[in-house]
């Protein structure tokens, strides 16, 4: 436990830093997929799915908060509420109409970029886990364990609806 906390002090500037944009990446992430899952309300698995897996994201966020205290970090607990969310849905809408005139291009993209984001946060979850096997610091690892199976297999859903949505699209676009 001592040698935990030694090194945490030593090392906090940079592992502090590190979960801060973690958390931050983990709230984009939900906010996204709570995006897309209202702009694609007809789509019932889009919209239920999205949802459920943004809530991951959301816990998160409240896990990171949580060890974030250990490296002297005061992050906010509680994700992006609704209200931001619509704002930014309605700033997204705005800006891609007048990118891509078709609602299956835009679904597509939303979709990619879910992806792309998705892998930023797992390979820092990847980082964070590999930092805190170093620091011996057993609560960090444990959160990175435990969080970063469920940030996979948002990555291989928007994989998935990726590879489904792009043959649709492309072809009978």
């Amino acid at each position: 436990m001592r040698l935990t906390q030694t090194l945490r002090s030593l090392h906090g500037n940079k592992v502090g830093a590190a979960i801060e944009e973690l958390h931050r990446s983990e709230n984009n992430l939900a906010g996204a997929l709570l995006t897309l899952s209202d702009q694609q309300r007809t789509d019932h698995e889009i919209f239920h799915v999205a949802r459920d897996i943004a809530r991951w994201s959301q816990e998160h966020v409240r896990r990171l908060a949580e060890i974030g205290h250990a490296y002297g970090l005061d992050l906010d607990p509680e994700p992006e509420d609704e209200s931001t969310l619509v704002a930014r849905v309605k700033q997204k809408g705005s800006e891609l109409v007048g990118r891509f005139h078709e609602p299956s291009l835009l679904l597509l993209a939303d979709l990619r970029h879910i992806h792309r984001m998705a892998a930023g946060v797992s390979l820092d979850w990847e980082v964070l886990a590999q930092t805190a096997q170093a620091m011996q610091d057993t609560d960090l690892l444990a959160v990175a364990e435990e969080c970063h199976p469920q940030t996979l297999r948002q990555m291989r859903w928007a994989n998935a609806k990726v590879k489904e949505t792009a043959a649709q699209v492309m072809v009978t676009g």
